[in-house]
């Protein structure tokens, strides 16, 4: 049988709560170790233990970072889900399950794999036998597969670290898991793992870890939150940080954190942190979005800085708390009642996690406006390779801030809400600084901040902030331009789709249709986003989301004469894009027959 290196996807079927989470950790760190293109999506329940839970492993030499449209080993532990895991199972499959679990696999056209792990994991010890089964599926995948013993180890440490006696039996188990393999599963399995040059200065971190770190480095001085899944662990991994990275010269942390009762206060204490010249933050999904509207709209209004990141999950409501989905972005660029337009930072990598991390503040700060970090739940709580963050730029820019007598003199004419430089942004003091004015509306205001209901004054003011949030276009991250000579159609996109892409655009290639691809990276978009529609003769916008909201963005700020070239290409099921799913959708919009695909 010839060997398939590298190319496979593993489906791992448990039960919250049973120790899994570690054992497919170990699996996915121990394939990185070796050098292998691989990554994993967790997905798990909404709230018990004992609720099902799949991990889904890619390798791939090509690099594809995507679900994958097909499963190639099934390994079943959960009774619940017993019967649908393996009937959904494709002809082919290899299955691999615990015969304690007693119940049937009546799969002929599949490969049937069965140990007794609950068994076996009782015999090193009865009172974690429950957590240590899950290590027998490791060692026995791990020897069918051919992954390397000392890169178990290493992940087994990584994985505990600390623990010698919690890695001596584990350890104990994946070796018995794997001598039982090699003595009992009699087959030829096509699919291997083959070592691959590493770059040592590689590593796995998820995106809310990266976030948290930039934020960090970024100087946030007062981070608020409120629990909520997937952003829970933002604020977690900040906390976490803290007293590493963040201590002053007596040792005490140089950051506040306080957990607000909730999303209504924790954006306001964001705004008084921003009002009192610090660097306020929160981070929260689409319901504390909501929640949080009226605040969001203050901030927009009086101009006062801070930072507010949004971790996607499926709405609307409660809706699918521990799913992905890109469907909070016309609720952020948009955010609270009347006329109004934030920043909007759309990282698709961990690097950019980072990178935004810091840069939101400082976009704050220069244009005195809450910034909208978005993030979601695939790219913020599964793992992705990084080679390293960069150090923020210093120094950090900390906006049109007068902080002497000296400095206010030299303004003209100054007022809280004057526009001096004709950039839309005013100057302003800081509470503490003995200089006036301080003071903030919320209400109808004029240039020096004195309350006003004049209709003249109303529009004047509405539109001055209108220009402030615009001029900020080009000087947001540029998109990344893949852009092919030659090439007729055009794909944009934003955020985690970076991560199924590539694999989009090779499927795309393979039936004779060449893109050029256009990765928008914060709103309001970017000059060469409408120079890129420009020069292409159709563009599909892809998200993951039912309605195309950067679509209709698009088609609401764009040229009228650019509107009948742009087709949307949208679709959400909860799951991180999969690559073959907008292919189909991208060949049916753009009218390419099922035989030009073939």
């Amino acid at each position: 049988m010839a060997q398939i290196v590298n190319d496979f996807t593993v489906n791992i079927a448990t039960a919250n709560g049973t120790g899994s989470q570690s054992a497919n950790l170990i699996l996915l760190n121990s394939m990185f170790e070796m050098g292998v293109s691989v990554s994993g999506k967790n997905l798990f329940p909404s709230n018990i233990s004992g609720l099902p839970t799949w991990f889904i492993i890619r390798a791939s030499d090509a690099g594809y970072q995507a679900p994958g449209d097909n499963t190639h080993i099934q390994i079943v532990m959960n009774k619940d889900t017993w019967m649908a895991d393996v009937e959904k199972a494709e002809s082919g499959t290899i299955i691999i399950y615990n015969q304690d679990v007693k119940l049937p696999i009546e799969r002929d056209d599949c490969t049937v794999l069965g140990m007794p792990m609950t068994k076996m994991a009782r015999s090193i010890n009865p009172k974690l036998a429950r957590l240590m089964a899950n290590m027998y599926y490791v060692g026995g995948l791990a020897e069918i597969l051919g992954i390397d013993s000392e890169a178990i180890h290493s992940a087994v440490t990584q994985q505990f670290k600390g623990k010698e006696k919690a890695i001596e039996l584990n350890m104990q188990a994946i070796g018995e898991g794997r001598t039982f393999a090699r003595e009992n599963w009699d087959c030829n399995i096509a699919h291997v793992v083959e070592a691959r040059e590493k770059n040592p200065n590689t590593y796995l971190i998820d995106g809310n870890e990266a976030t948290a770190l930039g934020c960090i480095f970024g100087g946030v001085n007062m981070l608020s939150w409120y629990p909520i899944t997937p952003s829970s662990s933002l604020a977690e991994s900040i906390i976490g940080w803290i007293p590493k990275i963040r201590t002053g010269d007596d040792g005490g942390a140089t950051c506040a954190v306080i957990q607000a009762e909730d999303e209504l206060a924790a954006a306001g204490m964001v705004i008084g942190a921003g009002w009192a010249g610090g660097r306020g933050m929160t981070c929260t999904s689409g319901p504390g979005i909501s929640l949080m509207s009226e605040f969001i709209g203050l901030a927009y209004f009086a101009e006062v800085p801070g930072v507010i990141w949004d971790v996607n999950r499926v709405g609307p409501s409660t809706g699918l708390p521990t799913r992905t989905q890109q469907a909070d972005l016309t609720l952020l660029y948009e955010a609270s009642h009347g006329d109004t337009q934030h920043i909007v930072l759309i990282p698709g990598t961990v690097d950019e996690c980072f990178e935004y991390g810091w840069k939101a503040f400082d976009y704050a700060e220069r244009f005195q406006t809450l910034v909208f970090g978005f993030s979601d739940l695939d790219l913020g709580m599964n793992q992705w390779v990084t080679a390293g963050f960069e150090y923020p730029e210093l120094p950090l820019d900390r906006g049109k801030v007068l902080r002497t007598q000296k400095e206010l003199d030299a303004i003209e004419n100054f007022g809280r809400y004057r526009d001096v430089d004709g950039d839309g942004i005013p100057y302003r003091t800081l509470p503490g600084s003995g200089l006036e004015p301080i003071l903030y509306r919320g209400t109808g205001h004029d240039e020096d901040g004195v309350y006003s209901e004049d209709p003249a004054v109303y529009h004047a003011t509405v539109s001055r902030l209108k220009r402030k949030i615009d001029g900020a276009r080009d000087l947001l991250p540029a998109p990344i331009i893949r852009n092919e000579e030659e090439r007729q159609i055009g794909i944009v996109y934003y955020g985690s789709v970076e991560n199924s892409i590539k694999e989009i655009d090779d499927i795309l290639e393979a039936t004779g249709i060449k893109v050029s691809t256009c990765r928008v990276r914060a709103l309001p978009y970017h000059s060469e986003v409408e120079k890129f529609v420009e020069e292409h003769e159709q563009i599909v916008v892809l998200e993951v989301n039912r309605d195309g909201q950067l679509y209709g963005i698009l088609r609401k700020e764009m040229p009228t004469d650019l509107l009948n070239k742009m087709y949307c290409v949208a679709f959400s099921d909860g799951m991180p894009p999969r690559a073959q799913v907008y292919v189909d959708m991208i060949l049916e919009t753009l009218g390419v027959t099922q035989e030009v695909k073939a």
